[in-house]
């Protein structure tokens, strides 16, 4: 039986992944903080049905915490670690910008030293599509320039970019980034736009629209998320040869095992669009509060997501209609509306 370590396992997407994994027969060590940034109770909840697996075991600890994540990881001796664990939110990020060198900086340093020691077979580490920052060629393509953040969340994972690349090259550590793009479904985070318009919505208060509703974001189904990160598993990068062409597309780095890579739906769709099907799940209008630009937030996201499909054969489908309705459905049973 395979072991993994997944940091981050009481979040959205770290709940997600290490369900499907437990049921593809692997072992999975949780490491989560339980930290307060939004309702711990929904924390407690993921990692409590988790439980329920004989194969799953949850540790609560910070990543700045070495001395506990280092004990957790060797007793846990696992073949792979996946790093979702992170201080989110884009805009947290404006208001508390230390916790994001916490736990995004010195937190992702830990993880690197542990897979670095225990020598594991491919270290998987969550970036996000916040990296692109300024950019406007779209779609956004794995060896694009990332070099203009406008968010300091952006800017951390970018560093966790560049620190996890060094890694990957003094240590021949097989390492890939992967760049989320704006995941949604059910079980997810408060702080979510999907999770605050449902809410808004059923409850008759106003939600707030940014750019007056010009946005459009590639949305990505967490369970399609998750297929791709559990597919990737198997797809360690390994160094190339002197001469070696790792092919056209391909995010591979030419002196170091380690690889970037888009999960994303590769489309992207009009956040009133999003909207309008969340308005007809819930079987009401919404309230809106026309706003202009957040600051450091980004027009439009849009993924190339077919270095992933070379590699996997797979790429997400789900159309968001239908993942609306499979989050609102969640969200009336969990909250009972």
């Amino acid at each position: 039986m395979r072991t993994v370590l997944i940091t981050g396992s009481a979040g959205f997407i770290g709940y997600h992944l290490a369900h499907l994994l437990l049921e593809q027969g692997w072992r999975v060590v949780g490491y989560d903080g339980l930290t307060d940034y939004y309702d711990v109770a929904l924390k407690e909840k993921r990692h409590e049905m988790l439980g329920q697996y004989e194969h799953f075991e949850a540790h609560v600890g910070m990543l700045e915490d070495f001395e506990t994540l280092h004990g957790v990881a060797r007793s846990a001796k696992p073949e792979v670690i996946v790093h979702l664990a992170a201080q989110a939110g884009v805009r947290y990020s404006l208001e508390n910008p230390r916790a994001y060198v916490d736990a995004n900086l010195v937190g992702a340093f830990n993880v690197m030293e542990c897979a670095r020691e225990l020598g594991v077979e491919h270290l998987m580490m969550a970036s996000t599509s916040s990296v692109y920052g300024a950019n406007t060629d779209m779609p956004f393509e794995e060896r694009q320039k990332c070099d203009t953040p406008l968010t300091f969340y952006a800017a951390t994972k970018k560093a966790n970019e560049a620190m996890a690349h060094s890694y990957a090259h003094l240590w021949n550590l097989p390492t890939t980034m992967f760049r989320f793009f704006t995941i949604y479904g059910p079980w997810g985070r408060p702080d979510m736009a999907l999770f605050k318009f449902t809410r808004g919505i059923l409850e008759g208060t106003p939600i707030d629209i940014y750019n007056r509703g010009e946005m459009y974001r590639d949305f990505t189904y967490v369970d399609d998320l998750v297929r791709a990160i559990g597919l990737l598993i198997d797809c360690p990068p390994v160094r190339p040869s002197s001469g070696d062409n790792p092919g056209e597309g391909d995010s591979l780095s030419p002196v170091a095992p380690f690889r970037v890579v888009n999960i994303g739906n590769n489309d992207k769709v009009r956040l009133m669009d999003f909207v309008e099907a969340i308005e007809a799940e819930c079987g009401r209008k919404a309230q809106v509060n026309m706003m202009p630009m957040q600051q450091g937030d980004v027009p439009a996201t849009w993924a190339d997501a077919s270095l992933l499909r070379e590699l996997t054969g797979y790429a997400p489908q789900t159309n968001f209609r239908d993942g609306v309705a499979a989050f609102v459905s969640w969200y009336r049973d969990y909250y009972q509306v």
